[in-house]
């Protein structure tokens, strides 16, 4: 994402080094690529390989019978990557249970490092033990420090599985699904939106002269765009001499021919562009607001459903929601321009409006809840807190929703509405 630059030039939330150099803060740095599982397995098993054939040189410490030590090293290795096999086959059916109980979209066990390093640190103890194994095979003793490396290897392993059952357990709960959530989006925000509503800076410097918009397409395979490298955008943007406007938000889905961006004053080649951008398959928290919204409303929704059909669910989803809006509530949302060093603007993104997040956190639910009081109440309650917590400017939207809420229970449920309701303004 992107923020509005201050009178300087300098993007909003920039940190100073020594020296009087400035970086991003927060997300506003290079897109950080997550390690590859199968490459973090790799690099456990060299490591591994590598333990397997030092090790066995030391000659520090007693020393004991290396046909024991041997038959230590298999089993330790065999039997780590047997226990983590076994519990892996359990744990598909954990990303299984969050897929069709809460949401397809739901990735943040899948997601979470522990899974993954986990496995890959038993492939190095396994590698470890069968390399040692194998290296003192023709030796009569070995140095007691190699079995004490084998023990303190399958010790830590265990305690890695033991953590990754602990999240795994916690992923099944609603509650600590809901909380990861919402401290993810509570991590987006408090990067993106770092000031008030009112007292945003002015618009950084005008761009070049409007001149020829030359519209770049996407040329490669359909992806979701996940997160963007603002400081490179605004680089190339610079050293071309053009303005950069992306027609796609971080989250959107881009098919082959869509246009991506318009850019003016200058020549964009699309590869460089291109270069610029990280995607992937499915939405990703990095640097998308929305996408916590999107989680919440589905289990919401899908708790409501009738083959569900389990209110409080949606409701314990709606405190949530209620606690993302009421955080953006007062928050200045317009963070789409961004500046190069001398104030000028180089790269306008687009970015969710309150509109966005009201409608997309509101709408869909309300509709859905229509046979269900008690979410409808905690809809209301909900709309009249954010009303209170929304500047002026912002309030109508909220009242038309409450308006909205207040009519349907009062229609639909008369004995469980209040009778003399405040009415909305």
């Amino acid at each position: 994402m992107a923020e509005r630059a201050d009178h300087g030039g300098e993007p909003r939330g920039a940190r100073t080094r020594p020296g009087g150099r400035s970086r991003p803060a927060g997300l506003f740095h290079r897109p950080r690529r997550a390690m590859r599982a199968e490459l973090s397995q790799l690099l456990c098993a060299v490591v591994g390989f590598g333990l397997g054939l030092a090790v066995p040189e030391v000659n520090a410490g007693p020393e004991v019978d290396a046909g024991r030590v041997v038959n230590l090293l298999f089993t330790v290795g065999f039997g780590v990557v047997s226990l983590v096999s076994i519990i892996y086959s359990v744990l598909f059916l954990v990303v299984q249970f969050n897929a069709t109980t809460f949401s397809p979209r739901l990735g943040l066990f899948r997601e979470d490092p522990i899974v993954w390093r986990t496995f890959a640190f038993a492939i190095g103890v396994f590698v470890f033990s069968m390399t040692a194994g194998l290296a003192i095979g023709t030796e009569q003793r070995v140095s007691a420090f190699l079995p004490w490396v084998a023990v303190l290897l399958a010790l830590v392993a265990l305690l890695l599985m033991r953590n990754l059952q602990t999240r795994a357990f916690q992923s099944l709960q609603l509650a600590p699904t809901l909380a990861a959530i919402t401290s993810r989006a509570h991590r987006v925000f408090d990067v993106l939106y770092t000031k008030p509503y009112g007292d945003a800076a002015p618009a950084a410097g005008a761009p070049p002269g409007p001149g020829k918009a030359v519209t770049v397409r996407w040329t490669g395979r359909a992806a979701v765009l996940q997160q963007l490298d603002v400081p490179a955008l605004v680089a190339v943007a610079k050293q071309y001499g053009c303005v950069i406007t992306l027609r796609q938000s971080v989250g959107a889905m881009m098919a082959r021919g869509m246009a991506l961006a318009e850019v003016r004053g200058g020549e964009l080649p699309e590869e460089v562009l291109r270069g610029t951008l990280l995607t992937g398959e499915e939405r990703s928290f990095a640097q998308d607001p929305e996408f916590p919204f999107r989680l919440l409303a589905d289990i919401a929704l899908k708790a409501l459903s009738p083959a569900v059909n389990d209110p409080a669910t949606a409701v314990q989803a709606l405190d949530h929601i209620e606690d993302l809006l009421i955080r953006l509530a007062d928050r200045d949302l317009d963070i789409g321009r961004v500046a190069d060093a001398e104030g000028t603007v180089r790269l306008i993104v687009p970015v969710p409006a309150w509109e966005r997040y009201v409608t997309n956190s509101v709408d869909d639910i309300t509709v859905a809840a229509v046979d269900s009081p008690m979410v409808l109440l905690r809809i209301r309650t909900m709309l009249r807190r954010l009303l209170e917590a929304c500047p002026a400017e912002r309030r109508p939207l909220v009242s038309d929703r409450l308006r909205w809420v207040e009519d349907a229970g009062a229609e639909d449920y008369p004995l469980h509405w209040e009778p003399h309701a405040e009415k909305t303004p």
